[in-house]
């Protein structure tokens, strides 16, 4: 038996109409959105002859509770499939913002970091396909409804990911507790990719060499470290700041 699922916002309906557009049942649209972004969303799906209704926000806050769906839901036929970073970053209109999770074995750990990059607006999580959790149940629970709207990549080499996405002018931040310069003070780049290793252990050593800068969290109390995803909430945060 066929199973059903919604994903929203453009990021993550887009993705699909570009990687997987026959998985789409149909996508809603909110008809008072006649932007730019709104009308080549609309093109591609006709394009692809994928089903369109156009309808009121109302209906789709109703549809998806508390998300930030952006006005665009997209019904689904299956389960989840892998994201794909190229589909990603093909379609930014700005300059890109990603977190790279790097030993996240929590699936809770990774649910909230979901949660605070969709809070944050990232355009994507990636992750290495070895020591790392993987999109679990109980982490898309966690996420309440982040990990249909931000894509989760697993990649199978995370340094080489990394370099990759030097090369496409993407400043990659790792965040190190004995990192000389502070969060607050350092300076960097509009388009970030923040890399956060698990607590304790921190990022491996090539995936902390791959990166342009390393940055640390000011600690004022007794506790050396924080939770991944209440680092995550930090960093990102700070970068949104910035960027406006």
């Amino acid at each position: 038996m066929s199973t059903t699922r919604l994903i929203y916002g453009f990021h993550a309906v887009t993705a699909k109409l570009r990687h997987d557009p026959g998985s789409l049942k149909e996508i809603m649209v909110d008809a008072t959105r006649q932007d730019a972004r709104a009308r080549d969303l609309l093109a591609h799906a006709e394009l692809q002859g994928v089903k369109l209704i156009m309808t009121d926000g109302k209906r789709l806050d109703g549809l998806a509770p508390g998300a930030r769906h952006q006005g665009v839901i997209a019904r689904v036929e299956g389960g989840r499939k892998a994201a794909h970073l190229d589909d990603v970053l093909d379609t930014l209109e700005e300059p890109a913002f990603l977190l790279v999770l790097d030993g996240i074995t929590d699936p809770r750990n990774l649910g909230a970091c979901l949660r605070v990059a969709d809070a944050a607006g990232v355009h994507a999580v990636i992750a290495p396909k070895d020591r790392a959790v993987g999109l679990t149940d109980v982490a898309a629970k966690t996420a309440s409804g982040a990990a249909e709207s931000v894509p989760y990549v697993m990649v199978t080499n995370l340094a080489r990911t990394l370099r990759e996405l030097k090369e496409r002018d993407i400043w990659v931040l790792g965040t190190a507790g004995e990192a000389p310069s502070d969060l607050y003070a350092a300076e960097w780049p509009q388009a970030t990719a923040w890399v956060l290793g698990a607590e304790g252990e921190g990022m491996r050593r090539l995936t902390r060499e791959t990166c342009d800068q390393l940055v640390s969290i000011p600690m004022h109390g007794s506790v050396e470290s924080l939770n991944v995803s209440v680092a995550a909430g930090v960093c990102l945060y700070e970068a949104r700041r910035r960027r406006g």
